[in-house]
């Protein structure tokens, strides 16, 4: 296996044309605490992956060695070339985005990491990796904190093209969940939050 990568929770390897997750101990935990941490975690994980269309498909998991194997999905991270793709693909692109996230709270599936560090390109198709942090809830609070991660991720990282980018997100958003706009509603009582912290801070 070649190692790919290594995140807070867990290894990330390329074996031959599959993805080899596998969540690591973690010393500073009680291991009884810890190993049923990381199996539900890793149980959680595999169940909302099965029911996403725009994700890596599973092939095997492993409660026992909290490892899930995926395929692998050829192409690059949404964060290394979103800024440069030229203005039409740029908006097609965070349509199909804002379709992908009312896609996923359409199946009460709340993503938990939304950015486009954890979003990949194949071809014009938009993927969904890392659901890590991923939970069910039918809350319009979740889902609208969810798209509050994301319009920060979009407003750091995409800075420059931000207010269109975030504009054509919402776009497929309400093109693809009959419920967005009770969404966008609570969307912006999270924003008031987020500005009157910053305001007290």
């Amino acid at each position: 296996m070649k190692f790919l990568k290594q995140g807070a929770e867990a290894v990330i390897s390329l074996d031959g044309n599959t993805i080899v997750k596998e969540r690591v101990k973690k010393d500073y935990r009680i291991s009884e605490i810890d190993d049923k941490l990381r199996k539900s975690r890793t149980r959680q994980e595999v169940k909302l992956l099965k029911k996403v269309e725009n994700a890596p498909k599973v092939i095997d998991f492993s409660e026992k060695d909290m490892k899930i194997v995926m395929e692998f999905i050829d192409g690059p991270l949404l964060k290394d070339v979103l800024d440069y793709m030229d203005k039409k693909k740029r908006e097609n692109t965070c349509i199909e985005i804002g379709k992908c996230v009312g896609s996923l709270h359409k199946q009460n599936i709340i993503h938990g990491d939304l950015t486009t560090s954890n979003m990949m390109l194949n071809g014009d198709k938009v993927i969904f990796i890392d659901f890590g942090l991923g939970f069910n809830s039918i809350k319009n609070e979740d889902k609208a904190v969810d798209l509050n991660l994301l319009k920060h991720a979009l407003e750091s990282r995409h800075h420059e093209h931000f207010d269109d980018s975030f504009n054509c997100v919402l776009k497929g958003y309400k093109q693809s969940y009959e419920l967005a706009e009770e969404v966008l509603s609570r969307l912006e009582k999270v924003d008031a939050r987020g500005r009157y912290k910053g305001k007290k801070q």
